[in-house]
C-alpha cells in the first residue's frame, strides 16, 4: 500500500514539476515579442532601443549565471520545495513590475529580479533527479526538455496575439499563470529531499565559478563540462542569428520564422517527450548523446549551405536525434553526483547556459554583421552556422575522448564502448 501511495505522490510531483517548467517557459515566451517594443516606449531612437534591449538581455543572463548555483545550493540545504515556491512567486512579482514599469531604470531593476528568480530551472532539475531512479533519469530529463519546448512553442505565439491588443497584457497573463502555479504548488507539492540527505550551505560552493570548477572535478564528469559549454554556445548562437539570417538569405519575415520555430519546437517536444525513452533503450545514454552531437554537427553545416527556405524544414526533421542528446548528457552527469549535491550540480549546468546567453549574441551578431552585405545566394552568409558546426564538432570530439577514457578506467565491457572510428558508420 505504501509503495502505491509513494508511486502516486511521485507521479503527482513529476507532473507539477513538468507543469512548472512549462509555465515558466510560457511566461518567458509571452514577453519575447513585446519586450523590445516596451523598451521602445522609453527610448528616442532605434539605436537606443537596441542598446537598452541588449543591456536588459545581458543583465538577465548575468543574474542567471550567479543565481542558478546559489538557488541550487540553497535547495540542497533547505529542500527543493521552499526554494522552488519562492522562485515561482518571485517570478510572478517580476511580471507585475514589468506590466507597470514606467522607466528604463525600473525595467533594468526588474530584469535583475526576473533573472534571479528565473534561475529556478536548476531546482526543478534537481527535484526531478530526487524523485526518479537512475535508470529512468534520462527519460525524465527528456520530459523536462519536452515541457520546455512546449512552453517555447506557445509562449511567443500567444504573446504576439495578446501584445496586439495591449503591449503590457502578456506580462499580466504571465504573472497570473505564475501565481496560480505557485498556489497550486504550495498546497500540493511535497518535499523531495529528506533532511538526512541535505548538505550544508556555503557561499564558496554556491559561487558560480567555484561551482563550475567543482563540477569539472566530479568523477565521471570532467571533460563533459566543455562538451556542454560548446554545445550550448552553438545552440544560442543559432537562436540569436536565426531570424536575421533567414531574412538575409531567403527574405523570410515573421510569419515564415514563426512557422519554422513552431516546427523546431514541436520536433523537440515530440522527441524528448515521446521518443526519449525508446531511444535510450535502443542506444543507451552514451551512444545517444554521441549520435545526437554528430547529427547536430552536420545539421549546423547544412543550415549554412541551404539555398532554399524549404530545405531548413528537411534539416530540422532529419536532425531529430540532436534533441535527445542534451537530456542524455544531463542524465549522465546527474548519475555521477551525490544526491545531496544534485541542486548545486544542476545549478552549475544552468550557469553554463547563462554564460552562453551572454557570449552568443556577441559572437553571432558580430559575425552576421560582417557578412550581411553579401547577396542571398552567397554561401558565406551561413558563416554563423559554420561556426556552430565547428563548436558542436569539437564538443563531439571531446565527448568521444571522454567516454572512451571512462570506459577504459571502469573496464566497461567492450560492447558498451564507443570507439571514435565507429561513429561515421553508425551515424550514417
Amino acid at each position: 500500500m505504501w509503495s502505491k501511495l509513494f508511486s502516486k505522490n511521485r507521479q503527482a510531483s513529476q507532473a507539477f514539476i513538468l507543469f512548472t517548467v512549462f509555465l515558466d517557459v510560457l511566461g518567458i515566451g509571452l514577453i519575447i515579442p513585446v519586450l523590445p517594443s516596451l523598451v521602445g516606449e522609453f527610448t528616442a531612437s532605434r539605436d537606443q532601443q537596441a542598446y537598452w534591449y541588449g543591456a536588459l538581455s545581458v543583465t538577465y543572463g548575468v543574474m542567471q549565471f550567479f543565481c542558478a548555483p546559489m538557488l541550487g545550493a540553497l535547495s540542497d540545504r533547505f529542500g527543493r520545495r521552499p526554494v522552488l515556491l519562492l522562485s515561482i512567486f518571485g517570478l510572478a512579482v517580476s511580471y507585475v513590475v514589468h506590466a507597470v514599469a514606467a522607466s528604463l531604470l525600473s525595467l533594468l531593476l526588474v530584469r535583475i529580479l526576473s533573472g534571479g528568480t528565473g534561475a529556478s530551472f536548476s531546482v526543478a532539475n534537481a527535484y526531478m533527479a530526487d524523485i526518479t531512479s537512475t535508470e529512468q533519469r534520462g527519460k525524465s530529463f527528456g520530459l523536462l526538455g519536452a515541457a520546455f519546448g512546449m512552453g517555447f512553442i506557445f509562449g511567443p505565439m500567444l504573446g504576439g496575439v495578446l501584445g496586439a491588443y495591449d503591449l503590457r497584457l502578456p506580462f499580466v497573463v504571465a504573472a497570473v499563470l505564475a501565481l496560480l502555479n505557485g498556489l497550486y504548488g504550495y498546497f500540493v507539492l511535497p518535499e523531495s529531499l529528506p533532511v538526512e540527505r541535505r548538505a550544508a550551505f556555503s557561499f564558496q560552493r554556491a559561487n558560480p565559478f567555484s561551482a563550475l570548477g567543482n563540477l569539472s572535478r566530479i568523477h565521471g564528469v570532467g571533460g563533459l563540462i566543455w562538451v556542454f559549454a560548446l554545445t550550448v554556445l552553438a545552440q544560442f548562437i543559432l537562436q540569436t542569428t536565426w531570424v536575421l539570417y533567414t531574412e538575409f538569405r531567403f527574405g523570410w519575415g515573421p510569419p515564415e520564422n514563426g512557422a519554422a520555430l513552431f516546427v523546431v519546437g514541436m520536433v523537440g517536444a515530440l522527441v524528448q517527450g515521446l521518443l526519449q525513452g525508446r531511444l535510450l533503450k535502443r542506444f543507451g545514454e552514451v551512444r545517444l548523446a554521441l549520435f545526437g552531437l554528430a547529427s547536430g554537427t552536420v545539421a549546423f553545416l547544412l543550415y549554412g549551405l541551404a539555398t532554399q527556405g524549404w530545405m531548413l524544414y528537411c534539416i530540422v526533421l532529419a536532425n531529430f536525434l540532436s534533441f535527445a542528446a542534451g537530456p542524455a548528457l544531463q542524465a549522465i552527469v546527474s548519475k555521477s553526483v551525490d544526491p545531496s549535491e544534485q541542486g548545486l550540480t544542476m545549478g552549475s549546468l544552468n550557469a553554463i547556459n547563462s554564460v552562453a546567453i551572454i557570449v552568443a549574441p556577441v559572437i553571432g551578431s558580430s559575425l552576421l554583421a560582417e557578412v550581411s552585405h553579401l547577396p542571398g545566394n552567397d554561401w558565406r552568409l551561413g558563416a554563423t552556422f559554420y561556426i556552430c558546426s565547428v563548436l558542436q564538432g569539437l564538443g563531439l570530439l571531446l565527448a568521444v575522448l571522454h567516454f572512451n577514457r571512462q570506459a577504459r578506467q571502469r573496464r566497461v565491457p567492450a560492447g558498451d564502448t564507443v570507439p571514435s572510428v565507429d561513429l561515421p558508420a553508425s551515424h550514417s
